[in-house]
């Protein structure tokens, strides 16, 4: 479901989940795992396809059924790889986005009061001044880094 949160600006989770296959998909070239590497080169196919249509102004939008089937997706390829910690790194975008969700659910239920103007996290940058296409290049950029750290912990 950190996927389906971290959708609501175009490209954004296709950006960020791009990314994120591309990591799983190098370490299934690494690791020899030709069913990951089948797997990640036709979903970063499709992603790149989706990608035309959705980045901002999106002509296309997603949904709740390709983010989490996206979600799944890269849920099943980290653990086929034996590797469902390195998500906790590479997937730190659309872990922050949940960690923001539940708790500004948490503290409004407790308090009554906000801590982010708007969860997820990227609708509170979009609040306080940032761009759309600030926010994904941001966001994909921190990604980028996690994935690279990852690889060199594999």
């Amino acid at each position: 479901n950190a996927i389906n949160l971290t959708d609501g600006i175009d490209g954004l989770s296709t950006s960020v989940t791009t990314i994120i296959l591309t990591c799983l998909t190098v370490i299934g070239i690494i690791f020899g795992v030709k069913e990951i590497v089948i797997m990640g080169v036709s979903l970063i196919g499709i992603c790149l396809a989706f990608l035309l249509f959705n980045l901002h102004p999106a002509k296309v939008f997603m949904g709740d059924t390709g983010s989490l089937f996206l979600g799944g997706a890269v849920s099943v390829m980290a653990i086929y790889l034996k590797l469902p910690i390195l998500l906790l790194i590479i997937a730190i975008i659309p872990i922050i986005e949940t960690i923001s969700v539940i708790i500004q659910v948490a503290y409004f239920k407790k308090t009554g009061k906000r801590i982010f103007k708007m969860a997820p996290i990227h609708h509170h940058f979009e609040l306080s001044g940032w761009r759309e296409n600030k926010v994904v290049m941001v966001f994909s950029i921190i990604t980028l880094i996690a994935s690279i750290i990852g690889l060199q912990i594999v």
